[in-house]
């Protein structure tokens, strides 16, 4: 079936993550009769949200249209495109479209989550397109620091839509070939209404460096640190990488270990399918480490963003229950720090300085997201109508709109999103026409938004300024005190050390009863109010905190 272009007709561009913020992609694109979504990422918890695993997009929309939904499509395995699809597929149940590596890794995720037998799923190739309603897509081969990234051409009776996903242009990619510059050139002769563009480098000009060089880099510190140990953190999904490690090692005689739950399952993944080359017996098991001496190891880990759980940093805190940092170890930082996590990886660094470890930060990562003028030649190459930048924060959207305008879109055409709007387009023209809901749905262990505003509020105040609970027994009828009130702090003062203030606040507790059932007032919940009200005065008089004050009546 053929997508015809009609005249007239509208497609809308709904984002429901992407914007304003690093991570957590999802679009929707609908027209008249149907929807396809492209991308389910996660975003990390930021500092004020105490306790948060990971922050899911809101696709209450997509719950309200679930009619139309024709399916997802995902342009590569990372987890900010990636990590949501087994919670909102649970609700969402629409087929998953994803090149061979990028389907790999979400069927791990789908095993783990007991939903593999739900889900369908087709593996897609380059050049393939597939036709869902009014929507066809072609996967388009694109360079990023995981394999088997893909852009996406869709086409609408309104016109062609380009989406880069994540992407940077690599002339000398270590697995496969370099993206597809002729055919987004033939997908540009025919006229792209709009082009969606990441935008996650755009500040920086230039073009990104291969992927390749960091190999060199790697040689390098083989070649300098031959007696000692070499412990590399990197991103899990950042197959590329692990295969440059694993070429050096072999090329320096080192057997490679692999520690870290989600660097072990996407290695295997990318090894059963194909897309790693590992030779025979160079990869060997944690438990054999004490058969080899430092100079014939090397260790490729997780815990690069100084995540707390992740392997790097429990050997850095010495909590490791396998593998412990010895003094002469080296230790490669193959990623630059995510905004947000430079403090974590600090304190990372500096423990493993301080066990004695060599730390390399500098020269061994590249990263996978087009600089300026890359962005600059796929402008050139599409020639859009209207620009729409993604992947990025407002900052990184607004110069990325400059940019497009250089490039010759008109003023008028390029918009700048919020997640949430829906922007509506045609031959004719473009226009901001709605919004729906948009924004994160915070996940805490099993739970999945039960964890709101007025909770994490509740975490913030107890986190800052303490608890404090107070135990009154009354009897039942006649109301008369029979036990306390006992006083119980958490959090907000040493008990033992503060004595007379925890004396001086019973004795205001007991006032304020004796006030309560000497004016009748039996209502529980008055009472409670009134001690809440009248100690936390007394407390912010004494100590100037505000902690956290829960009054509990039992009845006898």
């Amino acid at each position: 079936m053929k997508i015809k272009k009609e005249s007239g007709k509208s497609v809308k561009i709904i984002p429901l993550g992407g914007l304003e913020q690093i991570g957590m992609n999802i679009t929707a694109f609908e027209t008249e009769s149907a929807i396809i979504v492209v991308d389910c990422g996660l975003s990390f918890p930021d500092d004020d949200m105490l306790g948060i695993d990971m922050v899911i997009p809101d696709v209450t929309y997509l719950k309200d249209n679930i009619e139309k939904v024709k399916g997802f499509i995902i342009t590569h395995g990372h987890e900010d495109h990636i990590g949501a699809l087994p919670y909102v597929i649970k609700e969402i149940n629409a087929p998953i479209y994803a090149t061979k590596l990028t389907m790999g890794i979400i069927e791990n995720k789908f095993r783990e989550h007991g939903i593999m037998n739900i889900v369908r799923r087709k593996v897609i190739s380059y050049g393939q397109s597939i036709n869902l309603g009014d929507f066809r897509i072609e996967f388009v081969r694109t360079n990023h620091s995981i394999a088997d990234a893909a852009a996406l051409a869709i086409t609408t009776p309104a016109g062609i839509l380009f989406h880069t996903g994540d992407f940077k242009i690599d002339y000398t990619p270590v697995f496969g070939e370099m993206i597809d510059l002729q055919r987004i050139a033939e997908i540009g002769k025919k006229g792209v209404l709009a082009l969606l563009c990441d935008s996650t480098n755009i500040m920086k000009p230039g073009f990104t460096m291969s992927e390749r060089t960091v190999g060199r880099t790697f040689d390098a510190i083989f070649a300098d640190q031959s007696d000692n140990r070499i412990i590399v953190a990197t991103f899990a999904s950042n197959v590329d990488r692990v295969q440059q490690i694993i070429n050096s090692a072999k090329r320096y005689n080192r057997k490679v270990v692999i520690e870290g739950r989600s660097m072990i399952n996407i290695i295997s993944t990318a090894i059963e399918l194909g897309y790693l080359d590992v030779p025979d017996s160079i990869i060997i098991d944690i438990e054999e480490l004490k058969n080899y001496t430092d100079d014939q190891i090397v260790i490729i880990t997780t815990g690069s963003q100084g995540e707390a759980m992740a392997a790097l940093s429990r050997m850095a805190a010495s909590i490791h229950k396998k593998l412990y940092i010895k003094p002469g170890d080296t230790v490669i930082f193959s990623s630059t720090p995510i905004p947000g996590n430079e403090k974590s990886v600090s304190k990372v660094i500096n423990e493993l300085s301080q066990l004695g470890a060599n730390v390399i930060v500098q020269d061994t990562h590249v990263s996978g997201h087009a600089c300026q003028e890359e962005v600059k030649l796929i402008y050139a190459l599409t020639k859009p109508k209207y620009a729409v930048p993604v992947h990025g924060e407002y900052r990184h959207l607004k110069v990325h709109a400059q940019l497009a305008k250089e490039m010759g879109v008109a003023k008028e055409n390029v918009f700048i999103l919020e997640s949430g709007n829906v922007l509506e387009l045609n031959e004719e023209k473009g226009k901001i026409v709605d919004n729906v809901p948009a924004g994160g749905v915070l996940v805490d262990g099993l739970g999945v938004g039960d964890v709101g505003n007025i909770v994490l509020r509740d975490r913030q105040l107890l986190s800052e300024n303490g608890l404090i609970i107070i135990v009154v027994t009354l009897e039942k009828g006649s109301n008369q005190v029979l036990a306390g009130p006992d006083i119980v702090s958490r959090g907000f003062v040493y008990v033992r050390e503060s004595e007379n203030l925890m004396e001086e606040a019973r004795e205001v507790v007991d006032i304020v009863i004796d006030k309560c059932l000497g004016n009748n007032i039996t209502d529980w919940g008055k009472i409670k109010v009134e001690i809440r009200d009248t100690l936390g005065d007394f407390i912010r008089r004494k100590t100037m905190r505000n902690p956290m004050i829960l009054p509990i009546i039992m009845e006898c």
